[in-house]
Order: C-alpha cells, then structure tokens, then sequence
C-alpha cells in the first residue's frame, strides 16, 4: 500500500473533489483541497444520484447521513408531454435499491455537499482559494493562487468542473466543452402547490416536440419535506456564449405552449429561473499530464438526460482515490484513464441519445415508435450503468 506518503492536492470541492478528499483521507493518504467559494453553498437546485454513485458513499461511510436528507423515487416513469399518458415506467424505491444493492436518491445539492463536507477533515478544506495556474513539475505538480501563492503535492487533480482552470494545464486552452443546442430552466417546486400533478414521488421525464420536462422528489419524507425539483429542457437557440443569461418573464412557458396542466402548473408555480446552456465535453485525448490529472465534468461533463454527471464524478473519484493509496503516482495516473475512458464516453453517448429521443416531433412516426420501445427497456437496457461497482473496477485495472 502507498498509504500516506503521495501528497495530493484537489482543486475543487464540490462533489467529485469532496467524494475524493474523504476517499483518499479513509486510505491514509495526505490530501488538501481548495475550493474557489468562500463558503460550501448552493450551486444547482438538486441532484439525483443512482446505485452506481450511492454505492461508493455508504462504502466511505456517509451513505446512512445522506439517506436521512434524501428521497427515494417510488417509480422512474415516461410521459406524453401533452396528454400525460405513462408511455412506460419502472419500479424505484425499495424495488431498485433491492435490484442494484444501492438507492436511488433525490437530494439538494447543498445538502449533499455539506454533508461530505463535514465526513472530510475541516483542516485540509481550503475554502476561498481561486486557482490560476497549475504546472507540472515532473516529480510533483505546483498550484497558483490569484494571491500569487502557490502550494506543491506529488499529484494535483482538477475537480474543478465544466469550465476547468486545470484542464487547461492538461490539455491546453480550447478543449472545453461545447454547447449542445439545448438549454433549461430550474426550480423548486413544493409539491401542495401541484395539484394537478399525478404520481408526485416518481421522477418522471415528460416528452415532446423540442422539449422536456424532468422533475423528482427529493429532500427527506422523515424532516417533512415536500419539495419537488424540476428541470425543463428546450432545443435552441442555435448558438450560445457565456454561461446563464436572464431571459424575458413567460419565455419558459411559451416553450411548454399546449402541454399537460400538469406540466404548466409546475412551470408557473415559481419564478423563472435564468435560462442554462447545456453543455457537453468531447472526448479529450488525454486526462492527465505528468502529476495532474482531470476528474468529473473537468474531463467528461455530460449532458444530464441519464442524470450521471454527479455519479460518474463519484466513480471517478473512488477509482482514483484507490489507484493512489494503492502504488506510485505515475502508476496510478496511468492506469485510471484506462479504467474510466471508456465507460464515461458510452454514458455521455447515452444520454445525447436520450435527449434525442425526448425531443422528437409528431410527425416522426418511425422514431416515436422506437422511443417508446427504449423508454420501456430503459432499465434494464442501462442495467450497465447502475449496477457498476467503482471500487472493483480499481481492483481490476491496477
């Protein structure tokens, strides 16, 4: 076992680069992480994290703490987006958790964030430290603060997201993501504002032309809270620059124009968020260079029909955290784009499908048909993705 004598330093920390920190501290591995915000607060309004994602957490043993701040979805179901029809569904709750040996959890993104906040050493969490510059340095890799401080670890990892400084440093300027020709809107809803809305603790996904509506419970039923969270998707426009722009009041509902009550209940039920790019990554020629290496959306951001960008940050994680405490630096940094490449590009792959399929217009007979197939194939199709063991894969790559 290398144990505690690779140092290492994580930019970023939401939940990729927290998932890590705790992994590598549980192995005796010295770990540091610096995040750019001056406080752990919300960034996104939830998150859903399946078997393959909550696996891991209760193996590094926050699994019970998340499960208390959590909902499990009692079904994943498909709907027509303007006659409300269940095109397919499948079991959730205790069925999946059964099946897959894991939950499938809905949760607030900062509740899940503080809570692997508090399992990682208060001591080594540097909040308030923005990253300019990461250098290689053959035998370590040097951090740059915008202070002009700088630290040194045997290995820096970029968990610092879509728009990763680290990134750069791996693979040079212009490799980010790219916009995908979608965008969304977010919200909060409590679900006695909804009515109309049938099967309130199902994460359901309603399809139609040019966009959908996904929405799941999430929260924890034990502290009573009932919030609901949505997130609407609609192709255009065309190009996109920058990141969230505000957008003219009844923007989102005219997008939902002739849709389900149901779906324009929720839409209007709180103010309209500002309007996100969806984003995803193309495959990147390398994740590491030297000491640095790229995890979750800094290497693979997705698109978020199959909700996996959370998750696959948490494999990766897991994966790294074992190949470290395990053997050398540069063995590691080798070995873990081999045991990850592959399965976040056929995930990322996956949920561009998805996106397209929920998106087709009436008048696409053909396509409609094969969607509703795949919609009533969807779990067991992607069995795959849940049911993968991250701690495993480490084993079997090193």
């Amino acid at each position: 076992m290398n144990g505690g004598r690779t140092r290492v330093a994580v930019v970023g920390a939401g939940i990729g680069g927290l998932t890590l920190g705790i992994a590598l501290q549980r192995a005796g591995v010295t770990v540091d992480l610096y995040e750019r915000a001056d406080e752990l607060r919300e960034v996104g309004a939830a998150v859903a994290l399946s078997a393959n994602g909550t696996r891991e957490l209760y193996r590094l043993g926050v699994g019970e703490a998340l499960d208390a701040v959590s909902t499990q979805p009692t079904e994943l179901i498909y709907r027509d987006g303007r006659t409300a029809e269940r095109i397919a569904a499948h079991t959730g709750g205790a069925d999946y958790r059964a099946r897959f040996g894991a939950p499938y959890w809905g949760i607030h993104r900062v509740d899940l964030q503080q809570t692997l906040a508090a399992a990682a050493d208060p001591a080594h969490l540097h909040l308030g430290r923005v990253v300019t510059a990461v250098s290689d340095q053959g035998d370590g890799a040097t951090i740059t603060f915008h202070d002009g401080s700088t630290v040194t670890a045997d290995v820096v990892v970029g968990a610092d997201g879509v728009h990763s400084v680290v990134r750069d440093a791996v693979c040079g300027p212009g490799n980010g993501p790219v916009y995908s020709g979608s965008s969304a809107f977010r919200g909060l809803v409590k679900r006695s504002d909804l009515p109309s809305l049938p099967d309130p603790l199902a994460i359901q996904f309603w399809a139609g032309p040019h966009a959908h509506l996904l929405h799941y419970p999430m929260g924890g039923e034990a502290r009573g809270d009932d919030t609901v969270n949505f997130f609407a998707v609609l192709c255009g426009p065309e190009r996109w620059s920058g990141g969230n722009v505000e957008v003219p009041d009844g923007e989102l509902l005219a997008g939902f124009e002739g849709w389900h009550p149901a779906v324009r209940e929720m839409l209007a039920a709180v103010p309209q968020s500002p309007r996100w790019p969806l984003l995803s990554q193309p495959p990147l020629s390398r994740w590491t260079r030297g000491r640095v290496v790229l995890i979750g959306d800094a290497c693979h951001a997705m698109l978020p029909h199959h909700g996996q960008g959370a998750n696959q940050s948490i494999e990766d994680a897991v994966v790294l955290a074992d190949l470290l405490a395990a053997t050398d630096p540069d063995t590691a940094l080798a070995t873990y784009p081999r045991g990850r490449r592959a399965r976040t590009r056929a995930v990322a792959r996956s949920a561009w499908d998805t996106g397209t399929l929920l998106h087709l217009p009436d008048d696409d007979v053909a396509g409609l048909a094969e969607r509703d197939a795949r919609f009533k194939s969807y779990l067991d199709a992607n069995a795959w993705v849940h049911e993968y063991a991250a701690a495993t894969t480490a084993e079997d790559v090193a």
